[in-house]
């Protein structure tokens, strides 16, 4: 059983989250908060943003949401991207984003990346400093393996606090996380929050039927998501999507969220026509077969190289 998070009044966290990478970017002040509302009234209480998306950006128009509702939200951002993991930078910059935010208290803090050139120690003392000071309820990590989030429980459990929730990179065509980071999680008790559940676009079917998006805009996800099968996978999905009456987008969401651990993957959009696809995912009750269905569309994951290769 993983660990269940909750909002500051108790609030249990959604099935999903809502991640704003776009805020402040692709998504204007406007869409962002058509957005945000979409969200809410979809039922979604988990949040996620990060010190430096958008320069910051994304962290101030969230912090302008908010408003009386934010006590039955859950706020997550992430420090460490850039500078390093040392407790300066990692409190430094969580003072800027607390500001940005405009919050004394968020809930979760997340470190990132693994920092390989900083003592793991100090990276985790600056994290339990801040949850003992009362600035944060949970201590996150982000973009580590699992021998990397292993390390860093055995390490806070020093300094008297508990490692809360990982968030990994996991859709229906990459699946590496169910290797050895989704079971890890299982067995330590530690929350899962994926991100990209459709694979930079790709599982939408948008690709397929010759729109363009990040995968022809951004060199990164052409190569992340550049073969062949992976393709074949979207076509096979869109297929099964269409025979089902279901969007492509709905399902490869739900898939990712009915892992039996019980992931809560993040969505995210430009704007809330695009958002509403992912958003459906929050109510759609995916059966065992579907679920094995879509499973086959993808190979099973090779055995762990524990790396990490790509990170948001």
């Amino acid at each position: 059983m993983t660990h269940a998070l909750t909002s500051p009044d108790g609030t249990p966290a959604s099935r999903l989250a809502f991640g704003t990478m776009q805020f402040g970017g692709r998504a204007d002040e406007t869409a962002a908060r058509e957005m945000f509302e979409a969200s809410i009234a979809g039922g979604i209480t988990h949040f996620d943003t990060a010190y430096v998306y958008n320069d910051g950006a994304s962290e101030e128009i969230l912090g302008k949401l908010l408003g009386d509702r934010r006590d039955r939200l859950i706020i997550a951002t992430k420090a460490a991207y850039t500078g390093g993991g040392s407790k300066q930078n990692i409190q430094d910059s969580f003072a800027i984003s607390r500001k940005r935010l405009n919050l004394d208290v968020v809930d979760i803090l997340y470190m990132h990346r693994f920092d390989p050139d900083t003592d793991l120690h100090e990276s985790m003392e600056a994290l339990a400093e801040l949850k003992q000071q009362g600035l944060i309820r949970y201590v996150g990590v982000s973009n580590f393996a699992a021998w990397q989030v292993v390390k860093a429980i055995n390490i806070a459990a020093k300094f008297d606090v508990t490692v809360d929730i990982l968030q990994p990179m996991y859709n229906l065509v990459k699946r590496q996380a169910e290797v050895e980071i989704l079971p890890m999680c299982a067995d330590q008790g530690v929350a899962c929050a994926p991100y990209s559940p459709l694979g930079g676009g790709l599982l939408t079917g948008k690709y397929n039927a010759g729109k363009g998006g990040r995968l022809t805009e951004d060199d990164r996800y052409a190569a992340r998501y550049g073969l062949d099968w992976m393709h074949a996978a979207a076509v096979g999905l869109s297929e099964v999507a269409a025979e089902i009456g279901v969007n492509a987008a709905t399902l490869a969401v739900a898939w990712a969220a009915a892992h039996p651990i019980g992931p809560t993957p993040i969505i995210s959009a430009r704007s809330a026509q695009q958002l509403e696809p992912s958003l459906a995912a929050l109510d759609y009750q995916m059966s065992d077969n579907l679920y094995g269905r879509l499973a086959a569309l993808s190979p099973t994951p090779p055995p762990a190289t524990d790396r990490i290769e790509e990170q948001q």
